[in-house]
């Protein structure tokens, strides 16, 4: 007896707990439809609206806009899917590509920008600062191009090897002693350089 009576007991309570999972899984579905609902009465009025607008949209196109037209374009892009994901491949190429070429740039620049750096550490924009000073005050640019010319001249003209006697007589005139002059004193600057850049050294 007691027995039958467990048995039952133990049937009531797996009954009870298939009830409560079947209300459980009801009560599931109608919150779902619940949702549903609220989300349907909120969807239709956009779909609504959007419809309204894709009327008014193709009543301005007119007769600019035929439904073959629409179809037809639909076959030429199905048709053509493999050309367009062939495009679509090497657009992602390029585009790597380009990403490469972004970083390659950017190493290229750092390394340009540390070269200059180490040049302007070295003095070599300074130098050539002083040398275009120099180049374009007290007629330089002048002095170089009359000494290319006669050195040009000289060539064209063909004439003879000139005796000594001639040599002698043109270093005696005031413009032969002035451009000594100045030789003279661009080797001593010279020297003056070489002797300082040896005394850094040491």
């Amino acid at each position: 007896m007691d027995k039958d009576l467990a048995l039952i007991n133990e049937k009531v309570d797996q009954i009870t707990l298939q009830m409560a999972f079947l209300t459980e899984q009801a009560e599931i579905r109608q919150r779902r439809a619940r949702e549903f609902d609220e989300l349907k009465a909120d969807l239709i009025p956009i779909g609504n609206q959007l419809i309204h607008l894709t009327i008014n949209e193709l009543e301005e196109i007119g007769t600019d806009f035929e439904l073959e037209d629409l179809l037809f374009l639909l076959k030429r892009v199905l048709r053509n899917t493999h050309l367009i994901m062939s495009m679509m491949d090497r657009f992602e190429s390029l585009m790597g590509i380009a990403d490469e070429v972004e970083i390659l740039g950017k190493q290229v620049f750092s390394s340009t920008i540390e070269a200059l750096d180490k040049l302007e550490q070295t003095g070599v924009f300074t130098e050539a600062g002083d040398i275009f000073n120099t180049l374009t005050r007290e007629n330089t640019l002048s002095d170089l191009n009359r000494m290319l010319k006669a050195f040009h001249a000289e060539e064209n003209e063909g004439t003879s090897t000139p005796s000594l006697v001639s040599l002698a007589r043109d270093a005696n005139q005031p413009e032969t002693r002035r451009a000594f002059a100045r030789l003279v004193k661009m080797l001593q600057a010279l020297g003056e350089d070489t002797r300082e850049n040896n005394s850094q050294a040491v």
